[in-house]
């Protein structure tokens, strides 16, 4: 346009002087070529300022996630640049704004009191608490050597999942090292310090004791492979020689003072067998003698203790779920039960667990003797709303097992599973059980074919799964029956290394054999009356007890059973909550299976305690902490935080320094230990 008016203006200029009606014409051109580039400027604003308009309205999905995401990194990175930038004492000197004074550390405290390292403290870890490591794989493996497998980052498990869960299998068939694999537990006080970063497991224990003069000579964790059978740690990687060595080195070179023992979780009953093997004589046992614990241990300070077993174990063992899965699998049954991206979640996790043979060690034990039958459990009547007690001070619990919490209605706890909620409420004469035990299996479950992942539930069969659900409901006495019909390999395992029984005669010779020897009910205690047991461990917490289940609609390479998160007790108060009936315990371990060998199988002489060796019980009521500046807390009765309970902390100090059971003023109760324990018709 503007090439055009400068064309006219120059003919113009050159016929200006020639005709002045043609300057006039020229000069009313350029006006309405103005006016039109005015008009087509101010179209073009108006359409942009329409278009801006209208894409500032656009908001995707996309845009949400984008933003979501990038406020989270922005906040993420802020709080690190925070922490890294603040003083040290900027998080107590927060909390201590908020909550008062913190007290001081239990080794902090009782160094002004002027304890010190006496005893030898030998720490025996739990079940998955320990960390393992590679020195053998496969191709899929190349740089992990000697890298951790479980523990620490477990950057390997979000990088190559299915290599993971190749390498942490054991054998199928022997329950040892699959071909081509060899992974290894981690050695010295770092095995188990902290389970992953930030989340410590020993390591505040650690840290107190050595604010009194321990180090690391005078402390030694009694690392091992927890996925292996007991026996089997000794078979593979001479583990249960290797504490015998080290507690007898530990004890000659400090002036022969005998070892304080502290075991936790599924370390408790390891560390049973091993007092079992290490008097017993070889090539079964360690040869040491018939006095070798009398004359090395002071006192064995038992942690979270499944002494019994825990029901979570056949959860686990049945359909891989805990209360948190059995929640995660109803609110998305895509992800976890079915080949959804090729992860196959849940059946990788039960191909992988089903090797580990540890975890048949954790299978009730006892039968209905101990948890109770159809119509009635130890535990009776059960008020799952009780106030809790808000502090660990002893003048607060009753030692007589009585302030424990209250009782409202009664909950057929001896049912582990029952197939309905209406089943596991009914009496048992309203039950109509077909009996499952050789039930013909018949052919395989719906498109089983497609499984790339071996469960022992694709050799069952539709009439197998009928079959186990028909007989509606299942106790400690038949629960036994029911794993060995639902995973024969892996039953037959276990009963080569485990067993559950109440033992009628501990003379027979047949308990000389290492299966029965971590099952308090079949084996007894060393002769060492100067010893002590204690069972320390958290109460207050909703702990699983029993499981509603349903059968899962059939799909896929699926898991037929599952937990019915749908059923609920109808009050608020209700034991049944998401399909698990929770009664008294640390969230892992009911009350009833760490306390009740303390509180009456092995209380005073007893066919399972012949020398009578002292047995206490320290139990710590479950305290949440204040504010997330406390972190897990130093007042938790959960399974794991307890490492951390300032109270229990004290405790092992006390006596590593010294002190006896008595000392620490005897039994600590705040649970109903000692009355269901009177529930129990043992014979002792």
């Amino acid at each position: 346009m503007s090439f055009l008016r400068r064309r006219k203006a120059t003919k113009a200029e050159e016929n200006n002087s020639e005709d002045p009606q043609l300057d006039t014409a020229s000069k009313n051109d350029d006006v309405v070529d103005n006016k039109k580039q005015k008009l087509i400027q101010k179209h073009e604003s108006e359409e942009s300022s329409r278009r801006r308009r209208s894409s500032s309205r656009r908001w995707t999905c996309v845009d949400s996630c984008c933003w979501f995401i990038g406020c989270i990194c922005s906040i993420w990175w802020f709080l690190l640049f925070m922490y890294n930038a603040m003083p040290a004492s900027f998080p107590q000197y927060v909390t201590e704004a908020i909550t008062g004074p913190l007290p001081d550390p239990p080794g902090v405290k009782l160094r002004k009191e002027g304890l010190t390292a006496q005893h030898p403290v030998v720490f025996v870890p739990g079940i998955v608490t320990g960390g393992l490591e590679l020195w053998e794989g496969h191709q899929c493996a190349e740089g992990l050597f000697r890298r951790r497998l479980w523990g620490g980052t477990f950057g390997e498990l979000y990088r190559r999942p299915l290599c993971w869960v190749e390498h942490m299998s054991l054998d199928n068939e022997t329950g040892l090292d699959s071909p081509g694999i060899r992974v290894r537990p981690v050695s010295g006080l770092v095995a188990a310090d902290y389970f992953a970063p930030g989340y410590f497991v020993w390591a505040v224990l650690i840290a107190n004791l050595a604010r009194i003069g321990y180090e690391e000579k005078t402390m030694y964790m009694a690392a091992y492979d927890w996925r292996l059978s007991f026996q089997n740690t000794e078979v593979r990687d001479q583990s249960l020689s290797r504490i015998k060595s080290n507690v007898e080195l530990m004890v000659a070179t400090n002036g022969g003072k005998k070892v304080v023992v502290i075991p936790h979780s599924m370390g408790v009953i390891y560390f049973l067998h091993f007092m079992k093997w290490v008097e017993a004589p070889a090539p079964m046992g360690g040869g040491g003698g018939s006095n070798w614990c009398a004359k090395h241990i002071k006192a064995v300070m038992n942690i979270g203790a499944p002494f019994l077993g825990v029901p979570k174990a056949v959860s686990g063992l049945f359909s891989i779920e805990a209360k948190d899965v059995a929640v995660a699998r109803a609110f998305a049954p895509g992800v976890l039960d079915k080949d959804v991206f090729g992860l196959q979640t849940l059946q990788h996790m039960m191909r992988m667990t089903r090797t580990w043979d540890s975890t048949m060690s954790m299978i009730p034990k006892g039968g209905d003797t101990i948890w109770g039958g159809l119509d009635w459990s130890p535990e009776g009547y059960f008020n799952c709303s009780a106030k809790k007690l808000k502090n660990n001070d002893t003048n607060t619990a009753d030692h007589n097992g009585k302030g424990g919490l209250g009782s409202t209605k009664r909950v057929n706890y001896g049912r582990i599973i029952s197939f309905g909620k209406d089943v596991a409420e009914i009496h048992s004469s309203k039950i109509e059980m077909v009996d499952f035990r050789g039930a013909f299996k018949g052919s395989n479950l719906i498109n089983a074919t497609k499984c790339d992942v071996w469960t022992e539930y694709h050799e069952m069969g539709i009439e197998g799964v009928k079959a186990i659900a028909d007989y509606k409901v299942y106790t400690a006495g038949s629960i036994l029956d029911l794993l060995h019909y639902v995973a024969p390999k892996m039953m037959a395992r276990g009963d080569a290394h485990f067993s559950y029984g109440i033992a009628d005669n501990l003379d027979d010779p047949k308990y000389q054999h290492y299966k029965y020897w971590s099952n308090p009910l079949e084996t007894k205690l060393p002769n060492a009356p100067d010893m002590e047991i204690y069972s320390m461990y958290g109460v207050g917490v909703p702990t699983e007890r029993a499981y509603v289940y349903k059968l899962t609609p059939p799909s896929e390479c699926y898991i037929p059973f599952q937990i019915d998160t749908s059923a609920e007790g109808g009050s608020e108060d209700s034991c049944l909550k998401g399909g698990v009936f929770s009664v008294d315990g640390d969230e892992t371990v009911p009350v009833l299976s760490s306390g009740f060998m303390c509180a009456k199988g092995w209380r005073g002489k007893t066919r399972f305690n012949p020398s009578g060796i002292h047995t206490y019980i320290r139990e710590y009521n479950h305290a949440p902490p204040a504010n997330l500046l406390e972190g897990r807390g130093t007042q938790s009765g959960a399974h794991v935080d307890i490492m951390g309970n300032f109270a229990l902390i004290e405790d092992i100090i006390r006596v590593a320094a010294g002190a006896t059971g008595e000392d620490l003023g005897g039994d600590r109760v705040y649970s109903d230990i000692f009355k269901w324990s009177e529930n129990i018709n043992l014979q002792l």
